[in-house]
């Protein structure tokens, strides 16, 4: 099925003017988004239901792509597969034309091809995410636009996505508020001999009852620093480190929390207390202006002259529709990429992941992990219950 409204654009659902800047800055005329978080971005929150778990279909994939010339969002496309008509006839997508109309990778990149070409620019540069176009609708394109130049646009993407909206941030405190809560009734509904496994099946259901999309358990107990689902049993005295991600209409929320099957000894109390502390000395470094690197140095400063400081690591990365985004303020540490926003002013707006691990060798792996969303004079968390130990076997 495609539709075509000429002259219509009907409330874009992000910032055009940003956007056109951002192309502008990276040399680029015509936007082609093909992954899953910028697609949905560039939809205003959309993404087809049939494939949210796996893109494979038959010998190809799924490929959406949404195609967007810089200064003209009313000559906008959006590529989807045949099923996607009737999600336009319920809820209208902005662009002005909507082509229904594929099945496989190779498909979706034809029609790309011919949108492009009617928009009878000579020698575009075309914005591509390189990371997230298979290779056949690459070759499709190259071949298909020979004067063409193909530009890399996933920092750019990341730019544009960096700053959250109102509504984002909605999306993201829910997200934060659902794990924390599905967190502390799992770790309570635990006891004496609950595996890994059925905790982490446990985590799952809790959070899909609140509305969340399960994306992963990190689950350790007792000493041991094997975060993998086993059929190790929860003992009493033990430590239960839980970290886990999952998304509220694709914004992801990532936290870690700590539970005790007993009463946690002065020995753990002190010990989640150190982990505290350098999560408080980075928070104390972030507002609106302040430059990105102050929390990490500030963090790293105090884990420095903490007693734990040999057996534990801290770090910060940013959230939104992926779990590492901008802000990137670390190089290599622990996702590769370049700490290219360290020297950057934070924005009211940003969002970002705050993390401090301990593997303490006799007592387990002991950790927190807290969301931020920075405001002008500091900063908001996302679900903030549960930071101390959490009791197991209290349901």
């Amino acid at each position: 099925m495609t539709i075509h409204q000429p002259g219509m654009a009907r409330d874009v659902p992000f910032d055009t003017a940003k956007l056109d800047r951002l192309m502008e800055e990276a040399g680029i005329d015509v936007l082609l988004a093909t992954s899953k978080h910028n697609t949905q971005y560039l939809l205003g929150g959309y993404r087809f239901i049939f494939f949210s778990a796996m893109d494979a279909i038959g010998h190809s994939r799924y490929l959406p792509v949404v195609a967007y010339e810089k200064g003209r969002p009313e000559r906008s496309t959006f590529i989807g597969n045949r099923m996607e008509g009737g999600e336009h006839e319920n809820h209208p997508f902005w662009t002005p034309s909507v082509q229904a109309a594929t099945w496989t990778s190779h498909e979706a990149a034809r029609l790309a091809v011919e949108h492009v070409r009617k928009l009878g620019l000579h020698n575009m540069r075309i914005g591509f995410e390189p990371a997230f176009m298979p290779v056949d609708a690459y070759r499709i394109i190259v071949d298909g636009l020979p004067d063409a130049t193909m530009v890399g646009a996933t920092g750019m993407m990341e730019r544009m996505r960096a700053v959250k909206t109102s509504g984002e941030l909605k999306k993201l405190r829910h997200a934060s508020e659902m794990i924390t809560d599905s967190m502390q009734a799992t770790v309570a509904a635990a006891r004496e001999g609950s595996t890994k496994s059925e905790i982490i099946e446990r985590l799952r259901q809790e959070e899909t009852k609140r509305g969340l999309q399960f994306e992963y358990c990190l689950l350790t107990l007792g000493s041991s620093h094997n975060r993998a689902a086993s059929d190790q049993a929860w003992k009493p005295g033990e430590v239960l480190s839980i970290d886990s991600g999952g998304n509220h209409q694709g914004y992801i929320g990532d936290l870690c929390r700590m539970g005790i099957l007993g009463e946690p000894d002065a020995e753990l109390e002190d010990l989640l207390g150190q982990v505290d502390a350098v999560q408080q000395a980075a928070f104390a470094k972030v507002k609106a202006g302040a430059p990105g690197g102050e929390l990490i140095e500030a963090g790293q400063s105090a884990l420095k002259s903490s007693p734990v400081a040999g057996y534990t690591d801290f770090f910060a990365h940013g959230m939104g529709l992926i779990t590492h985004e901008a802000p990137f303020l670390m190089t290599n540490h622990p996702v590769t990429y370049d700490g290219v926003d360290a020297e950057r002013p934070l924005e009211a707006g940003m969002v970002i992941s705050v993390e401090t691990t301990m593997l303490h060798p006799k007592r387990g792996f002991i950790k927190l992990e807290d969301t931020l969303a920075i405001t002008e004079t500091g900063y908001e968390m996302f679900g903030d219950r549960g930071r101390g130990w959490n009791r197991g076997g209290t349901a």
